[in-house]
């Protein structure tokens, strides 16, 4: 759909690591009941475990993809490794990401 998400985003829709989009709850509801239960954008198998959603974030990664490379850096950042979540931030910042500035403070 192209509505507007709702602030906060986390809370009305779910971040999809196959493709990096925020997909509202509504569309993935309305997905299921049609019977899909891949993901809504690209139709790829949701990840079953961490190793999987990290395999498919790297896969963006190498692509230099800006907001794959931002979440990369937000996981970084969860796990403790601040070092190397900022050089994520910085990198996806050159690229073009506003998620990865706002997430430096610039």
């Amino acid at each position: 759909c192209t509505l507007a998400i709702p602030f906060p985003m986390d809370r009305y829709s779910c971040f999809s690591p196959c493709c990096i989009n925020w997909i509202c709850h509504g569309c993935g509801l309305a997905a299921q009941k049609r019977g899909m239960l891949d993901c809504p954008f690209c139709r790829t198998t949701y990840p079953n475990n961490h190793a999987d959603t990290m395999a498919m974030l790297q896969v963006r990664v190498e692509k230099k993809d800006p907001e794959a490379i931002s979440s990369l850096g937000e996981t970084l950042f969860q796990e403790k490794d601040n070092r190397r979540a900022v050089k994520m931030w910085a990198e996806a910042a050159d690229l073009g990401s506003i998620t990865a500035l706002a997430n430096l403070g610039v």
